[in-house]
């Protein structure tokens, strides 16, 4: 009986294993899976030149195989995880007991414990199981382990774990550690720096190295040690690498270029959009963008510089804070959020104030200085310095005690650069500060363009009867309004009116009454179906205000419209993303979808194959050209003269909405075209006098500086069927038979000299004409309206 109830006791605990077994094996996952398993990578992004802007991920991880992999890598995570990783089959049962026999003495001295975790059982544990601790989890990860190893290959293994596993500082895999640790790439790792790397699996967080300096070079040190132990090191050389200091970054950053937040933001959205969430934040794509990096750095400095010369130019608004100088008042103010753009800038404290004489103290350095004396005049000239107010300064020297006055502008605005031949977007910044405000002022905001709307106006009566040349009439006109009864009546900026004018007279000097009767003329149906045509907005109505700019566009539309001014009348939709791959190399998107069908055929001496430019004809070459040329004009004497340095073939429109409550300026030259915006986001006025010419004209010409060293203007191509003549000095284009108009519509008077002259001399003589039958007495029908000041609540866009 007694052998009986044993066999049945050994069958009931055969039956017991087996059903455990079972139980055990039926959602263990094939390890078979891991061959093509890849960890999500993070997508990377890149400027036209290569430089890295940024990174869209959950999991900031670059993906790298083995053999890009340096042996001193994988040899120092060798010896702080699993020293016998090539000559045991899974699960290293010599390890083991060495580590549970060191845990008995590691348990009394209080020391701390080692694991016997072999690097595939990571691989197990991190990819196919959870991180729960029990027996049936060891269980699985012990045979996952012997399954792996007759699955994958040993350095297969090993580049799934240094991908996989998490090191801190926001990374996963080695390859992302190095960078946002040390800046560098795996190959450019020296032997101590590998160590530290190698040090953090065990806990990331008890080995950060700003945290716990002590702790994470001695972690390291120990790596080190174990290197030259295994021969992987000399004795000098582990000497050496601990003898260097453990020096890293201060924070993980997603790229060392950092000018361009607002593009790579809207890269991401437009990345997003067309490819989905996971596969970008994910899927580990290379996406090559349109940005140029020296434009947009420019592009930023440039934006910036202009707003905070308009935030000068209209007061020191007073403190951020004020404080009475208590203990722990350096800590609480160094928290005040300065623009990271301006990583000069600090928190300080006014400790006296004895007229424009300010002695500061500087919250994050305990510096003390004074401020620089036309500061401290233009603060108190406004509201007065007192002590205990909380500023921000500026060092004007690195070793100096005199500080600049500093605040952060309650403006902001815009600037958009496209190339207008292709659409490429090379630069953008959407606003003074994207940690401030991450809101595009750029793409997002939909404000009034005002006289920047006026070439549309003047490209659609080109398309029909008028010339360059046409005269139009410039003088007061009134329309009916609405049910009450009142009348618009539009004026000009100076509120004076100045007779018959040619058209190109009337869009440099951005002449409102005229464009008005021209608009009435053309039709202003005409007028928004073109402006529409052209990209400027959608769905405008045709009311005679818009000619005046009274629509709603953004700074990105409307700058991608002026285009076509420049490139023959096409019209371009601007991008910003060139090329998508994913992560085996393989195009997903191509921005450039244009066949070139012989681009592939050997040379022969033939011509090149020509590849037909991009976008749709909307308006004809001959009108793209007029325009052009008649807003070069504005910049050489018109509204936009301040631009004037920049030399021939810059062109441009200013724009200013009614109460100066938006200012304009859209500029372009053959290879660039340039939108800037300034405005308050509350769309409040700006202020007396804040025109496109005073705020946004200064922001091109500075940034055009820069532009114009590697894009120099060139002429604006001529159309090959175009008529030219000289009217006044100037070289017009017409459409073939529409030069004569000219003569018909206003015939040239006798005194006026026949050939090329210097447009000076002609609004010289128009000046004496002028003078002359002022002082010649006469007595008018109707007596002329009486001279106006510009006024200070302007009731129209000008």
């Amino acid at each position: 009986m007694a052998g009986i109830g044993l066999l049945g006791a050994i069958a009931l605990a055969g039956v017991i294993v087996a059903i455990y077994a079972a139980w055990l094996f039926h959602d263990l996952p094939d390890a078979g899976e891991l061959a093509d398993y890849r960890p999500p990578t993070a997508t990377r992004v890149y400027a036209g030149d290569g430089t890295l802007i940024g990174e869209f991920s959950d999991e900031r991880r670059l993906y790298v195989t083995y053999d890009q992999i340096p042996a001193t890598v994988v040899q120092a995570f060798l010896a702080a995880e699993d020293r016998n990783f090539f000559r045991h089959g899974g699960i290293d049962v010599s390890g083991l007991g060495r580590a549970m026999f060191k845990n008995l003495f590691n348990v009394v001295s209080g020391r701390r414990l080692e694991g016997g975790s072999t690097i595939t059982q990571q691989v197990a544990k991190n990819v196919l199981l959870t991180s729960e601790s029990s027996i049936n989890r060891k269980l699985k990860e012990a045979i996952l382990s012997s399954r792996l190893e007759a699955t994958l290959s040993k350095e297969q293994i090993l580049e799934l774990y240094l991908n996989e596993i998490y090191l801190g500082y926001r990374s996963y895999g080695v390859a992302s550690a190095a960078y946002n640790y040390f800046g560098k790439s795996l190959g450019q790792l020296t032997a101590d720096e590998a160590a530290f790397l190698a040090a953090l699996p065990k806990g990331p967080t008890n080995y950060h190295p700003k945290r716990f300096p002590g702790e994470a070079k001695g972690r390291r040190d120990w790596v080190l040690g174990e290197m030259a132990e295994n021969g992987w090191l000399t004795d000098a050389q582990r000497d050496a690498a601990r003898a260097r200091p453990l020096v890293t970054q201060d924070a993980p950053r997603r790229a060392a270029y950092q000018d361009a937040d607002f593009f790579v933001e809207e890269a991401r959205r437009q990345t997003i959009d067309r490819f989905g969430r996971e596969v970008v934040q994910g899927g580990g794509l290379y996406v090559r963008t349109t940005l140029d990096p020296a434009l947009q750095s420019a592009a930023r400095g440039a934006l910036m510089k202009g707003l905070e010369n308009y935030d000068r130019r209209h007061g020191w608004r007073g403190p951020w804070g004020t404080t009475d100088f208590a203990e722990g008042w350096q800590a609480e103010a160094a928290k005040k959020t300065t623009p990271p753009e301006r990583r000069a800038w600090q928190a300080a404290a006014v400790e006296s104030v004895s007229g424009n004489a300010v002695r500061i103290r500087t919250a994050r350095d305990d510096r003390t200085g004074t401020l620089v004396t036309a500061d401290a005049a233009w603060a108190n000239a406004n509201r007065q310095l007192r002590r205990g107010d909380l500023i921000f300064v500026e060092p004007t020297s690195e070793t100096g005690s005199t500080f600049a006055l500093k605040q952060v502008p309650a403006v902001n605005g815009a600037l958009v650069a496209i190339d207008p031949q292709t659409g490429r977007v090379l630069a953008m910044v959407g606003g003074y500060s994207y940690a401030l405000s991450s809101f595009n002022r750029a793409t997002q905001a939909q404000r009034q363009p005002g006289s920047a709307f006026k070439p549309f106006v003047y490209a659609a009566a080109l398309e029909g009867n008028y010339t360059p040349a046409s005269i139009v009439l410039d003088a007061p006109i009134s329309f009916a309004g609405g049910a009450n009864g009142e009348r618009w009546t539009p004026e000009n900026y100076s509120r004076e009116y100045y007779g018959p004018q040619s058209l190109r007279r009337g869009l440099e000097l951005s002449r409102n009454v005229m464009t008005v009767r021209l608009a009435q003329d053309v039709g202003m149906r005409k007028i928004v179906d073109l402006s529409e045509q052209m990209g400027v907005a959608d769905d405008m109505a045709p009311n005679l205000s818009v000619s005046l700019g009274a629509g709603e566009t953004t700074p990105y539309r409307l700058t991608a419209a002026y285009a076509a001014f420049v490139n023959g009348g096409r019209r371009i939709d601007p991008y910003f993303i060139d090329m998508v791959q994913d992560r085996n190399g393989e195009v997903l998107y191509r921005a450039d979808g244009r066949d070139c069908r012989d681009c592939d055929r050997v040379f022969s001496g033939q011509a090149s194959p020509r590849l037909t430019p991009p976008g749709k004809q909307v308006i004809d070459p001959i009108t793209a050209y007029q325009i052009s040329s008649m807003l070069e004009g504005v910049v050489q004497r018109g509204t936009a003269a301040s631009a004037r340095s920049l030399g021939r073939w810059v062109g441009g429109k200013t724009g200013t909405t009614n109460e100066y409550r938006s200012a304009w300026f859209v500029g372009f030259t053959t290879d660039i075209v340039v939108g800037v915006f300034i405005g308050f986001d509350d769309n409040r006025p700006l202020g007396s006098g804040e025109t496109g010419a005073t705020g946004p004209v200064p922001i091109f010409t500075e940034f055009m500086q820069t532009a114009l060293k590697t894009r120099p203007a060139r002429p604006f191509v001529r159309p090959r069927n175009a008529v030219f003549r000289n009217i006044n000095g100037i070289e017009e284009a017409f459409r073939p038979g529409t030069e004569r108009r000219r003569e018909e519509e206003a015939p040239r008077p006798i005194d006026i000299p026949i050939g090329p002259q210097k447009y000076e001399d002609v609004v010289r003589r128009e000046r004496e004409e002028q003078t002359r039958q002022e002082t010649t007495p006469s007595v008018p029908a109707t007596p002329p309206p009486p001279k106006r000041e510009p006024a200070e609540d302007l009731s129209g866009l000008y």
